[in-house]
């Protein structure tokens, strides 16, 4: 309907200025890649480095040309439409909506020859921005990891110039999980299954280390146990210098006289002072009595 009440004049010059879009858009052979010197962090967990499009857009943009880095899920490279100019590029906070975003706009001049620097682009490393917050072309960290197909565009006052194929699948790290361990009870610490009900107790820790143990002591040797002298009936033995009253015969020097008893010298008395009287003593026998001492 638009196009009859323009005339067919009008319709015609919208087909051509269309069919002239398309037919600027060159398509470039080159591929973006991950560099592939050793570099530290070149694939991280929400990061990856490219190798900067250097003399890619020569004699296919102007210097003042803004060229994009267009970034997308792998499957979803297929369907990715290029903007028409750079206030329809699909924003980071839609990325797991759109599945797209474009980002890292820089000149078409700090692309061209000669090579400037072997300086890296880093996807993903603006942490300040975030689904929520940032502008719309922010940098921020990719939210999973992948696979991502990435290409880079040419964007005019015109709209799109030329464009770079997409890279091959870039998958970013990932973080090993740690394997889980059983939770210990609320009541304390865990038993072993085989120490309840008189069972065997657990196994012993044993050290990563061996331990230095100390030296062990000497065995105790029991002292040798004196010999039990034989029993007599004889009073024990005294040293030379002890009285050997009253068990023996004689009394000490001194005393013999005032201690001899009744039975006449040579008779000792007995320790505690007093004299014995000797008992007479009967007994009886057919035909009478008769003492017996």
């Amino acid at each position: 309907g638009g196009l009859d009440e323009a005339g067919p004049g009008r319709g015609c010059q919208v087909l051509s200025m269309h069919a002239r879009r398309w037919r600027s858009l060159s398509l470039l052979p080159y591929v973006p890649r991950v560099p592939r010197q050793a570099l530290a962090g070149k694939v991280t967990a929400t990061t990856f480095a490219l190798d900067k499009p250097f003399c890619v857009f020569d004699g296919h943009a102007d210097a003042t040309d803004g060229v994009w880095l267009a970034v997308a899920f792998a499957n979803a490279s297929a369907t990715f439409r290029n903007p028409a100019s750079a206030a329809d590029i699909p924003p980071y906070q839609r990325l797991r909506a759109a599945l797209s975003y474009m980002t890292l706009e820089m000149p078409a001049a700090a692309y061209a020859c000669p090579e400037q620097s072997a300086a890296v682009l880093r996807v993903g490393s603006d942490t300040t921005c975030s689904a929520e917050r940032g502008p719309a072309s922010c940098n921020g960290p990719l939210p999973s990891p992948g696979p991502y197909r990435v290409k880079f565009l040419a964007l005019g006052s015109r709209g799109p110039k030329a464009e770079t194929r997409w890279s091959e699948p870039i998958v970013l790290r990932q973080g090993s999980v740690p394997a889980t361990r059983p939770a210990l009870p609320v009541s304390g610490r865990r038993r072993h299954p085989r120490s309840r009900g008189g069972g065997a107790s657990p196994p012993a820790c044993r050290p990563a280390h061996p331990v230095p143990q100390p030296a062990a002591p000497a065995p105790w040797i029991p002292a040798p146990r004196a010999t039990a002298a034989p029993h007599s009936s004889s009073p024990p033995s005294s040293p030379a210098w002890a009285p050997r009253w009253p068990w023996g015969s004689s009394a000490p020097s001194g005393t013999r006289g005032k201690r001899d008893g009744p039975g006449g010298p040579g008779r000792a008395a007995p320790p505690w002072g007093k004299e014995v009287e000797p008992k007479t003593c009967f007994y009886a026998k057919k035909g009478g009595k008769g003492p017996f001492s």
